[in-house]
């Protein structure tokens, strides 16, 4: 399989959908015990029926939620609902949770948005003083066309956003707003993160703008599938447990610095629908992979997706991903990569299936040279690549 959206077979992953509408797989347990995802468990190991859902949430259900809190709040205090749940009397501790979220808060932003697939609820977050707003591809892609994005602000005003470009593929999209003077987030480096780091996600679960939850990161480097606008997106994700909730999707994860270490993109749960909520397990796309993306959206309103040139078994159950057919002029070809190659290792690091390679490939940009660990006919092959841009092979 070229590694690119058209090499993919739907058949063979899990969605990670933006609210989980879809009907339930016949394949499915109905009653589940629990149920990893393929994208996330090796293969032969003991899976449960977990289903991962994009974390995102319609309108309807946000805004019902978060207007009937907003009532009560605002009938209670006799102030702003937003400024309620964001402020309060006594100046938080140096280095707690509390001195974060107080700092972070300004910069995330509620996105109501209206297209052609129907309105939502999600949150982005402010990168840049004249109004660039990072948040997922499935919360704002669908706008791109003839739909509208609303942009609320922690201190009640709203702007009109415009969408200045989204990658389905890695599941991040950039909205402008005609602004300045923001307060932009300080971006960090997801490669500095550690499992067991505190964690602390902001956004708007169930319409409740300015929601703050904390945890730990859980784990690093889990391959996720989320579902997107058509193409999949292979996300090499940050683990954590911090709730993360419908709402959630696009909102920055956030160090105990206040540096956006991750992209809010996705929840596992057990339930579908009205139950469809945290149960700890919430996954961001790594800032690192995010800030070229969202470079290349504003600098050119798209986005280029690696790829080394080759079609993978996706029957294959590891571990590795196995080459079915290399593509004529190709970065593969041209390092000797061969039909029937079994992928182990990318730059040293164990492939578990098809899934993980993909992610492992998209975690780099075009132009890198990266090492692959191949098995041919019981040997082991260490061979160098450089990506190539999926739209040229």
């Amino acid at each position: 399989m070229t590694i690119a959206p058209e090499s993919i077979n739907p058949d063979r992953t899990m969605n990670i959908d933006t609210l989980a509408q879809e009907p339930v797989d016949p394949k499915l347990d109905p009653n589940p015990t629990f149920d990893t995802p393929e994208s996330a468990t090796p293969k032969g190991k003991s899976r449960v029926g977990l289903i991962i859902t994009g974390a995102a949430i319609t309108a309807l259900f946000g805004g019902a939620v978060g207007g009937a809190v907003g009532y009560t709040v605002s009938q209670s205090n006799s102030s702003s609902p937003i400024a309620v749940l964001s402020g309060g009397s006594i100046e938080p501790a140096t280095g707690s949770v509390a001195a974060v979220a107080a700092a972070v808060q300004p910069s995330v932003v509620q996105l109501n948005v209206s297209g052609s697939q129907g309105d939502g609820t999600g949150t982005g977050f402010v990168v840049s003083s004249d109004g660039y707003i990072v948040t997922n591809d499935h919360v704002a892609g669908d706008a791109g066309n003839d739909g509208t994005i609303d942009v609320t602000f922690v201190d009640g005003s709203t702007a009109t956003g415009t969408l200045v470009g989204g990658d389905p593929g890695y599941d991040i999209a950039v909205v402008k707003v005609d602004r300045t003077e923001l307060p932009a987030l300080t971006l960090g480096s997801s490669d500095t993160v550690n499992v067991g780091d505190i964690a602390i996600a902001i956004g708007s679960p169930l319409g409740l703008q300015g929601t703050v939850t904390s945890g730990i990161i859980s784990a690093l480097n889990r391959p996720v599938t989320a579902g997107g606008r058509g193409d999949t997106a292979y996300i090499n994700a940050i683990q954590t447990d911090a709730a993360i909730n419908p709402g959630n999707s696009g909102g920055p994860l956030v160090n105990m610095a206040g540096e956006v270490v991750g992209v809010n993109s996705a929840i596992a749960t057990v339930g579908r629908g009205d139950a469809v909520g945290s149960i700890g397990l919430g996954f961001a796309i790594p800032i690192d992979t995010a800030k070229r993306i969202v470079d290349e959206l504003i600098n050119t309103g798209t986005s280029q997706t690696p790829v080394i040139g080759v079609q993978l078994d996706m029957g294959f159950e590891g571990p590795g991903g196995a080459v079915a057919q290399v593509t004529a002029g190709s970065p593969a070809e041209a390092a000797g990569l061969q039909e029937g190659d079994v992928i182990t290792k990318v730059a040293g690091n164990l492939i578990s299936d098809s899934t993980a390679l993909i992610v492992a490939i998209r975690a780099n940009a075009p132009g890198d040279e990266i090492e692959l660990t191949v098995l041919r006919n019981g040997d082991t092959l260490s061979v160098n690549v450089t990506l190539a841009t999926a739209e040229k092979i």
